[in-house]
């Protein structure tokens, strides 16, 4: 999601302790390079042997703090249940090492159909 809206702000601050989630809509999404590579939940596009090289994502404690530790890091659905991965390529780039990935705007575009199907 990051990738294709260039007006989402990430939260980049150190990780914390915390898993992040993802929601039904948004699982098997790499929360930094919005690939689609990913299904740990299903296992069909991942082997087994792939799966111990995925790592989870950590969150920071300002982004799991209260009822927002159970929303989503991507588009804050608050009904999140599924744990979030990153993809393989961005371990080998080392992006997962960058910080907290959780989206913190909704973005204009989000904003603007909001608006346009109201009336």
């Amino acid at each position: 999601m990051s990738r294709h809206q260039f007006d989402l702000v990430m939260c980049l601050r150190p990780q914390g302790s915390h898993l992040g989630c993802l929601c039904d809509k948004c699982d098997g999404r790499c929360p930094i390079c919005d690939s689609h590579n990913i299904n740990m939940n299903n296992n069909t596009t991942n082997t087994k042997a792939f799966q111990p090289a995925l790592k989870t994502v950590r969150i920071c404690d300002n982004c799991s703090f209260g009822n927002a530790n159970h929303s989503c890091i991507i588009c804050n659905n608050p009904n999140a249940t599924n744990k979030a991965y990153y993809c393989l390529e961005c371990i080998k780039l080392e992006k997962n090492k960058d910080g907290c990935p959780k989206i913190l705007n909704i973005g204009s575009n989000k904003i603007d159909r909001h608006f346009d199907t109201q009336n």
